[in-house]
């Protein structure tokens, strides 16, 4: 009896690669990276210039120990922008990590491996999660644009508050010229004012000193005024384009839905909640109780400009809404203060803005 053996085919299995996680630590001229494995164990970390090249370059260098499954990105609003932009249009995720604490810099020492090791474990932790604006769309124009109207308000109000306080130290027969004029008034006269740039050969340099720097102040006041007039004329309809439902909130005009988008980002759907953006713009109340006190405290944090932005629309609502006042006047009735109000007030806005933005 012949005894038959059977064998069967050997199939190829091809060996699954290695998982792993990235993080960078970002910086203006090079970034730097690391790589981790699924367990955490450190694998390797490199230098790349912050250049397209080098991004591609770091891109490719990570995907070369495994599946990246993940890069951590330090500043993925400022120094690591641009990388997080290039990842982004590779198809790679992208998580926003912030800088190590003080506590922990201390501990671990500081260097750029160890930020960048640093980056890579806390997302694969899960103690990052965030994830970064893509800044590429309507809203980065509006930011772009709202860069200069900003640093523009900030140099006219200083120059009006210069004006004023020349006009106020000056020599008695200007000042007494000068008082009791009103703004546009006092503009438009020390605009026209004259007086002799050869201070060295008169008998009263002060005065014309004086008159000189009102001229130039007055200038600059209403070229200011003239650049942000502008502004806010290419910002309108763009803000009105990208976002015409906020637009229509009572309350909200340009700058403030223009502050809006910008902390939203042109991906709104980032935000998980809207108690996550309620976080984002400092109105989430912090609890602040203890044993048969119950109390929240004021939220300092989050981003200050779309807080003010949403205590901007509380005020108008305050003067002109009906619904609110009747709110007010409820909430006063239970012993609350104007303060108090107002950030309630603020909490309930943010809840709406949030439905809007990611409607």
């Amino acid at each position: 009896m012949t005894s038959m053996t059977s064998t069967s085919p050997v199939v190829d299995q091809a060996v699954p690669s290695a998982v792993v996680t990235v993080g960078v630590d970002t910086h203006s001229d090079t970034h730097h990276a690391a790589v981790i494995d699924a367990v955490g164990r450190p694998l390797a970390d490199a230098g790349f210039p912050t250049t397209p090249a080098g991004y591609q370059q770091l891109l490719v260098w990570a995907q070369g120990h495994g599946e990246v499954v993940g890069f951590g990105v330090e500043g993925t609003g400022a120094y690591g922008a641009g990388l997080a932009r290039h990842l982004r249009t590779a198809g790679q995720v992208v998580i926003e990590v912030d800088r190590p604490d003080r506590k922990t810099r201390r501990q671990r020492g500081k260097s750029d491996p160890i930020d960048a090791y640093a980056a890579a474990a806390a997302v694969l932790s899960g103690a990052a999660t965030g994830t970064p604006k893509t800044r590429d769309g309507r809203v980065e124009a509006i930011r772009t644009l709202r860069v200069a109207r900003r640093s523009a308000i900030k140099a006219r109000t200083q120059a009006i508050n210069q004006l004023k306080a020349l006009v106020l130290t000056g020599p008695a027969e200007l000042r007494q010229a000068l008082t009791g004029l009103t703004s546009r008034q006092l503009l438009a006269t020390c605009r026209r004012l004259r007086a002799d740039t050869r201070l060295t050969h008169l008998a009263d340099p002060v005065t014309a000193a004086t008159k000189l720097t009102l001229r130039r102040l007055a200038r600059r006041i209403t070229a200011l005024g003239e650049e942000i007039n502008d502004i806010d004329t290419e910002l309108r309809p763009l803000v009105t384009a990208t976002a015409p439902a906020l637009m229509a909130v009572y309350g909200v005009g340009t700058e403030v839905a223009a502050q809006l988008l910008v902390t939203a980002g042109d991906n709104p759907d980032r935000l998980r909640s809207e108690a996550a953006f309620a976080q984002l713009c400092g109105t989430a109340p912090l609890p602040a109780s203890s044993g048969r006190t119950t109390r929240h405290r004021l939220n300092r944090g989050g981003d200050r400009h779309a807080n003010y932005a949403l205590h901007i629309i509380a005020l108008v609502r305050l003067s002109s809404h009906q619904p609110t006042q009747d709110y007010a006047a409820r909430r006063r009735a239970e012993c609350l203060s104007n303060l108090e109000i107002i950030r309630c007030l603020k909490r309930y806005i943010a809840r709406e803005i949030h439905h809007v933005l990611t409607a």
